[in-house]
This record gives structure tokens, C-alpha cells and sequence, in this order.
């Protein structure tokens, strides 16, 4: 069986803030009454999920919506069943993204004894943060998120900062990034805010491609200066992790979507959040076997069309750091998914200018990498059939001694 793991939706897109350029609060639409997921829900997917094969990692994504709008409670059952139900030697994740307005100094104690890995929304400074972020009754969000961010802190939760670089701050990319480094926030996520209406028009705060581009070279810039070992930015982690291992650990860069599933409220599976849709509807943890969600054909199918491309990839020198970028940033649907990202031009631009910089800091750190192996091989630490310090799970003399 294929190893996957869960982004789970346990209260849907249900959410105490209503930021305008939410692409998951359609969802709402269709849900007659308040979406909340229930115990037997709850239960049934961690007893079916820890009866798979996963290498004994099982990792557990919880969003939304606001997943913290479930309560403290309902997580410490979540963790109740993963100990209930863990094989031997399991090792858990759990991680859990959030508006950050939500967090107590109770709920940040638990996260902290679980070692909940948060990604907090911090779209930057005040003025460009609350422009989009505000509340049901249109109130300022970024005074409660730093209150959170406070109670993370205190409490020792590993948290990182995710960023939505959309048309009210994707032209100040050096201001957001210094904003976040004087805050003392020093892990980064910069996901570009790109949606369309029913006539697949960019929405007003959506951001071009050149756009794009522009930014994450100044924020590149930022960043090379002074902070290659201080700051981490995930998208820069992931180049640097294909360049150095050949290994993904972002989906938009893979070539296949076949990684992870979304659990909505009521058990339903779908293959990607971006992509919960009818005709995409997998099955339910209350009635399907996991043997069979990941044979579904549409699972497949979906999995398929990344590699998709349209032909002008081909001669991309840049193709196996995108493979045609994420379906949903593909202009029209699953049967046209040949089309050019609307990124497209920003990502050229982008790595363009900072790949030659990128396969610099990669070169050291595989020179590194080889000193450290070496002395550990004459120190005895590392034997041929010993583990791969690389953490590739292979013996040493079929990885990296080859």
C-alpha cells in the first residue's frame, strides 16, 4: 500500500473570520447544518488510517475553515484514539493550520505536550494583513493573531508563518519579509493567492504571474544576504531538497497528485482540498476500506493529469521543479488540464535568476554532507549495512556509499 497521509476538514469551511479571498468557503453553501464532525467520524478514520501500512509514520494534517473552532476537547479525544489504536512503534504527527485568533493559553498547552507542528496565517504587517483578514463582523484579526502567536510561545508549539502573497502585498515582498524577521518569525510558507470566478477570470486579489515572479525574487534576494542558515522559507527548503536528494515534499512540484487525501466533516474523501468536488468524491471512512479508496480509477485519473502538461513544457529547463505547476493554477478543468499555469512566466523568471544560486548552497551542502559521512564511516559510526544517514530509510551501501 502506498504510503499517504490525512488533511482533515473536521469543521469543513466553517470559520469565525470571513477573509475575502477564501477559496473553501463555497462549501458552506452545500451543508444544510452546522459541520461539525462527529465522534464516530472521527474514530472510524484513525482506526482505519493506523491499520494501514505507512512505515509506522502516520501523519494527521487537521484544517478547515478554522479547525480550532472545534473545541480543545475534540482534539484530545483525536489523541486519545491515536493512542488507542497506534501500532507498535508508530511514530504521529499532527499538524494543524489556523487563523491564530482562536489560540488559549489551555489550547496552546495541549498543542505544545502533543507536539502539533502550527501553520499560522500572517499575511504581513498590520496594514496589509487586516485589509483581507477580518472577522464575521468585519473587525481587525492581527492584533488576536499575535495574542496566539504569544501563547504558542510561551508553551514552546512549533509554529511557522504562512504567508498568502496576494494584490495588496505581492509588491511589497522585502517589507513583508523583514516585518516577519523583526518579529522574530523564522520559518516562512508564501503560497500565491490565485482564484477564478465561473467564467475562469483571475479574481480582484488574485496575483499575475509576473507578479509571482517578482516576488519571490526580492524575497530570494532578502533572504540570501544574510539568512541561507537563520530563515527558513519552504518553497527554497523544497528546491534545495530536489537538488541535493532528487526527492519532492511539495505537491506542486511532483509530477504525479496522488499524495495525501482530504477527510471532510461527515467522512467523505476527496484527493486534494483544491479539488473537493462531486465528481471527485472518492468514497467515506465510515463504509470504504482504504485498499479501495486508493485504487479508486478517478484517484488515479486526478493523479494523472499533472503529467499533463501543455507542450511547451517539454523544452522547459525548469520542467522538474514543476512538471506544469498545480492543476488548480491550470486555467479550466481536469479535462483541459494541458493548459499553461497562469504562474507560469513567474516561476521562469524566478528560478531564472536564483537557480545558479540555488545549486551553489546545494554543491555545499552535499560536500558537507560527504565530510560528515566520511567521518563517520572511519569513526565506525556508519557501517555498509548500516542506516543511510541521509534518513533514506536504505541500507548505507545502496544509497548514498554508491
Amino acid at each position: 500500500m502506498n504510503s499517504f497521509s490525512l488533511l482533515i476538514k473536521p469543521a469543513s469551511a466553517d470559520c469565525n473570520l470571513r477573509c475575502e479571498y477564501c477559496f473553501y468557503i463555497q462549501h458552506l453553501e452545500n451543508v444544510k447544518s452546522t459541520p461539525r464532525m462527529s465522534d464516530e467520524v472521527l474514530e472510524t478514520m484513525i482506526a482505519g488510517y493506523m491499520q494501514t501500512n505507512q512505515n509506522n509514520n502516520y501523519a494527521f494534517g487537521w484544517q478547515g475553515g478554522e479547525p480550532m473552532i472545534m473545541g480543545l476537547k475534540f482534539y484530545q479525544k483525536a489523541i486519545k484514539f491515536q493512542k488507542q489504536y497506534a501500532p507498535s512503534g508508530a511514530v504521529i504527527s499532527n499538524g494543524l493550520q489556523t487563523n491564530g485568533t482562536l489560540i488559549t493559553d489551555d489550547f496552546a498547552r495541549f498543542l505544545g505536550e502533543y507536539k502539533f507542528l502550527l501553520g499560522v496565517s500572517l499575511d504581513g504587517p498590520e496594514y496589509l494583513h487586516d485589509y483581507y483578514r477580518k472577522t464575521k463582523s468585519q473587525k481587525a484579526t492581527h492584533n488576536l493573531v499575535l495574542r496566539g502567536i504569544d501563547y504558542l510561545r510561551e508553551n514552546k508549539v512549533e509554529f511557522n508563518i504562512l504567508i498568502l502573497a496576494n494584490n495588496k502585498n505581492v509588491r511589497k515582498a522585502r517589507e513583508v519579509y523583514q516585518y516577519l524577521r523583526e518579529e522574530g518569525f523564522y520559518f516562512h510558507q508564501y503560497i500565491p493567492c490565485v482564484e477564478f470566478d465561473e467564467n475562469n477570470n483571475p479574481e480582484s486579489f488574485s496575483i499575475t504571474g509576473e507578479e509571482w515572479g517578482n516576488f519571490l525574487c526580492d524575497l530570494f534576494d532578502q533572504w540570501i544576504k544574510e539568512d541561507i542558515n537563520k530563515v527558513s522559507i519552504r518553497l527554497f527548503d523544497s528546491i534545495l531538497e530536489y537538488l541535493v536528494y532528487g526527492r519532492y515534499n511539495v505537491c506542486h512540484m511532483d509530477k504525479n497528485c496522488c499524495q495525501y487525501f482530504v477527510i471532510e466533516y461527515d467522512g467523505s474523501v476527496y484527493p486534494c482540498d483544491f479539488f473537493v468536488r462531486d465528481d471527485l468524491l472518492l468514497g467515506n471512512v465510515l463504509y470504504d476500506e482504504w485498499d479501495v479508496i486508493l485504487k479508486s480509477p478517478i484517484y488515479h485519473k486526478f493523479g494523472q493529469e499533472k503529467s499533463k502538461w501543455h507542450q511547451i513544457c517539454n523544452s522547459c529547463p525548469f520542467i522538474n521543479l514543476c512538471h506544469g505547476d498545480c492543476q488548480k493554477f491550470r486555467i479550466g478543468n481536469l479535462q483541459s488540464s494541458n493548459k499553461l499555469s497562469v504562474l507560469c512566466n513567474g516561476w521562469k523568471k524566478f528560478y531564472t535568476h536564483t537557480l545558479p544560486r540555488f545549486r551553489v548552497i546545494a554543491d555545499r551542502i552535499k560536500n558537507r554532507y560527504e565530510i560528515n559521512s566520511l567521518s563517520q564511516i572511519k569513526s565506525k559510526k556508519v557501517g555498509r549495512n548500516s542506516p543511510c544517514p541521509c534518513g533514506s530509510g536504505k541500507k548505507y551501501k545502496n544509497c548514498c556509499m554508491r
